[in-house]
């Protein structure tokens, strides 16, 4: 089974959205919680050689992660995601944007990025659906030459990894 995870990452210009689909050969549960807890987003979210640094995470409707991703470097990309609505084990949405150490959104090249992640139970898997919406076909492809799609793969094959030694 392990070779046979599904894996999609779509592109849809007319909607100006990407949605990754993701399955992981663990349980529910422990994939939420990957989601969910600082502890465990530390360990995988920025893809190497990038670490991530959470410094707040208040995982509820109307909270925030705030969080920097640190290069090699040790320059830090901070970053903000707001909760709007979670539903435990099954989904939540929010708002993820470019901010500064102090949590202030920070004016960048394009809006910020609504998530909406969903979550489900596939007997002894998990199958996570990730959708990003864009303002605009212009945002949109200025993300996607960012490289967006190898980092957040780079990012979901270090969680693969980690998922199994969680087990």
């Amino acid at each position: 089974m392990k070779n046979k995870l599904l894996f999609d990452f779509t592109v849809n210009k007319e909607n100006n959205t990407i949605n990754i689909k993701r399955e992981f050969a663990s349980e529910l549960p422990l994939v939420w919680d990957a989601f969910t807890k600082q502890e465990i987003l530390d360990q995988w979210w920025a893809p190497e050689p990038f670490q991530n640094k959470t410094k707040i995470l208040d995982f509820r409707e109307g909270g925030i992660w705030h969080y920097a991703m640190v290069s090699p470097e040790n320059k830090m990309h901070w970053n903000r995601f707001d909760y709007e609505k979670i539903e435990t084990q099954k989904m939540f949405t929010g708002w993820d944007g470019f901010c500064d150490e102090e949590g202030t959104f920070v004016e960048t090249e394009f809006s910020r990025i609504h998530w909406e992640n969903s979550f489900k139970n596939n007997s002894k898997s998990t199958i996570v659906n990730v959708t990003l919406t864009l303002d605009s076909l212009d945002d949109l492809e200025k993300i996607i030459k960012m490289g967006s799609k190898e980092g957040f793969t780079a990012g979901l094959n270090q969680l693969n990894k980690l998922l199994l030694v969680l087990k």
